[in-house]
């Protein structure tokens, strides 16, 4: 079982520096490798440059700079060309598809934050001092860096990932160990509806709040974007104005894995079986297509995207991809059963005497049955018959 640990990394002010001029050299590195595909495609050759080649040229590119790309090291620079390859290959899976193709674009400085070490002791290693209380990890051309590590790894450490967020810096891990000893069982199941009003709601009929981070922090957000605005381009007050912007939308994004993390927890304590909706979230989000005025050319009716962008940002908001995929880690690990099901029609359908209609759900939060009389929290009925449907579909397939 594969394990990424993400931990704060404390450098000197002459180990930032170095840091920072690695992923400049990266970054270089990456826009030199995507032009040379761009100049040899759009020769009248259309030669195809592909990585095995341009891997084989790092060795001439090193020992002519010697200073710059010469300094970091060789298994880095590899991935960072595979990084490349990875896009490519993405792109052309696109074409094929029909999709939106999305060229390979160049990356700017700023935007370029991550270096992969493919292997530890290649370049790298972890607790690079074991004799030293503190940790450390030792990287190629900046030395024995600091680490607040505030968890113990379990496993070995496969690879290692260094990545700049604003002005601090973290060590990435992926550690591979056994299959963890499973939860002892508990002999409950459950379906969880996800929700807006709530984030989500089980079938017992529980509820967990959407704590809504992105709404709360909007009006700050907005003062800060408003600020960098009127900033003058390449200034230092901008400069402030972008970290401060940043550091807003970084603790949002932290808080929002923090709430999937332990809502996920709880639900893998206390269930053997838990069940979902299998929901298209990309989907969900798109912008309604415009709407043209059959009699006036040129001219659009009204489509509701207005009151669809405020839903989309919601749905962004609550986080729910995030949620699921930090479920379904934590399920894997501790022995625990997800499954995700069709999510059509599950909170207009009775529980009681399974007649399904519109009409059964006259308000966001009411269910009210027009055949039984049945009534009850709309998401509680939803969460009950999606539990329903996993355990069908749990018993029509045993592991």
């Amino acid at each position: 079982m594969i394990r990424a640990y993400t931990f704060l990394m404390r450098p000197t002010v002459g180990q930032a520096g170095a840091l920072a001029e690695m992923l400049r050299d990266h970054c270089s590195l990456y826009n030199g490798a995507l032009q040379e595909r761009r100049g040899a495609y759009r020769h009248t050759s259309k030669t195809t440059v592909r990585y095995g080649q341009q891997s084989a040229q790092l060795k001439d590119i090193r020992s002519f700079d010697p200073e710059r790309q010469g300094r970091w090291s060789f298994s880095s620079q590899q991935a960072t060309l595979r990084r490349l390859d990875k896009a490519f290959a993405a792109f052309f899976r696109r074409v094929k598809a029909g999709d939106k193709p999305g060229y390979p674009r160049f990356r700017s400085g700023k935007r370029f934050d991550t270096v992969d070490f493919p292997k530890d002791g290649d370049g790298c290693r972890w607790d690079s001092t074991p004799h030293d209380p503190i940790t450390r990890v030792r990287l190629q051309g900046v030395g024995h860096v600091k680490v607040h590590q505030h968890r113990a790894v379990i496993g070995k450490v496969k690879t290692i990932s260094v990545k700049r967020e604003g002005r601090r810096w973290y060590v990435i891990l992926t550690a591979e160990h056994s299959a963890p000893k499973p939860l002892p069982a508990t002999g409950s199941v459950v379906g969880v509806d996800m929700g807006i009003a709530n984030f989500l709601a089980d079938s017992g009929g529980g509820f967990v709040p959407n704590p809504r981070h992105g709404a709360k922090a909007a009006g700050k957000l907005e003062a800060a974007q408003q600020a960098l605005a009127r900033c003058k381009r390449g200034s230092k007050r901008r400069r402030k104005a972008v970290e401060r912007v940043a550091t807003l939308h970084r603790k949002v994004r932290r808080q929002r894995l923090d709430h999937a993390h332990k809502a996920a927890l709880d639900l893998v304590r206390e269930h053997d079986f838990i069940a979902h909706e299998d929901l298209k979230i990309r989907n969900m989000s798109k912008a309604p297509a415009p709407k043209p005025d059959p009699e006036q050319p040129g001219v659009f009716v009204p489509n509701g995207a207005a009151a669809k962008a405020g839903l989309n940002r919601s749905i962004a908001d609550a986080g729910w991809g995030v949620f699921l995929a930090i479920l379904a880690a934590k399920a894997e690990g501790a022995g625990r059963q997800v499954m995700a099901v069709d999510p059509r029609n599950t909170s207009r359908q009775c529980p009681e005497c399974g007649h399904t209609a519109k009409e059964n759900r006259p308000t966001q939060e009411k269910f009210h049955c027009l055949s039984c009389g049945h009534s009850a929290h709309a998401d509680t009925v939803g969460a009950i018959n999606v539990l329903r449907s996993g355990l069908v579909r749990r018993n029509a397939n045993p592991a």
